[in-house]
């Protein structure tokens, strides 16, 4: 794969990262570490973040946090945020990342699989956002939400998930209007199929696609600090796709 790091910096700022333990979200903290950040990050498995962490201050000598939370949680979130602002000080970046998808036919879905879905993808990004809000008014900060190709067309095969994303993209966008005159940048970041343990159906697309069918993580997260890096303008929008995609969906 053809590589050109593009020079950013985060230099001296925190970054806060839900779903942080795997896919985009792990990716997305080796690239901040990379730029100078430090991280705090938020999944449910431990023992991931602890792994990633350790590799993150080996490498990037980088300081870090783990907090392990279940974003479905609002008293859990709100935690991990003073936990963060403790730690470092203030939050200068967060990023919405944390989601699950079940593919299923509206009929055949069960309730709990609809809840999981908008439990995780709705209100995980509401409550994380309400959370860290004070603190990027404080620091003139960004926050990044993690969209998807379905959040911007119909999807027959999951329509809930669809609606989750499209969900993320009218409140992204609704919250710039809110912050924008008080110097918090909002970007929503839309990728098509990425080559991570995001399971639908029950099989995960690392499984699912090989290497160069579809976006890799870290080009993700190349867009997600780019966003990230702004230090006056927003970066409203990117759309990731591959480059095949609107022949085959």
């Amino acid at each position: 794969m053809r590589t050109m790091p593009l020079e950013m910096t985060l230099e001296n700022q925190t970054a806060v990262i839900t779903g942080g333990s795997s896919g985009i979200g792990a990716a997305t903290a080796k690239r901040f570490a990379a730029a100078g950040a430090d991280v705090a990050l938020l999944a449910r498995r431990e023992e991931r973040l602890n792994e990633l962490a350790e590799e993150l201050t080996l490498e990037y000598e980088t300081e870090t946090l783990t907090v392990p939370t279940d974003v479905r949680d609002a008293t859990a979130v709100e935690a991990a945020i003073e936990a963060t602002v403790e730690r470092f000080g203030g939050i200068d970046v967060a990023v919405a990342n944390a989601g699950l998808a079940r593919g299923s036919d509206i009929e055949s879905m069960s309730t709990e699989s609809y809840r999981a879905m908008m439990d995780t993808n709705v209100d995980g990004a509401f409550f994380f956002t309400r959370a860290a809000l004070t603190h990027l008014r404080d620091s003139k900060g960004t926050i990044v939400f993690v969209g998807s190709f379905a959040g911007e067309y119909p999807r027959p095969f999951n329509p809930v998930y669809a609606a989750s994303k499209w969900w993320i993209r009218g409140f992204a966008k609704s919250v710039a209007a809110q912050v924008g005159d008080t110097g918090v940048g909002v970007s929503i970041i839309n990728p098509s199929e990425v080559r991570t343990e995001f399971d639908v159906e029950g099989k995960q697309f690392t499984d699912r696609f090989e290497q160069g069918e579809v976006t890799e993580p870290e080009e993700v997260a190349e867009a997600i600090t780019f966003a990230a890096a702004q230090e006056y303008s927003t970066i409203q929008e990117l759309d990731i796709y591959r480059r095949d995609k609107y022949t085959g969906w």
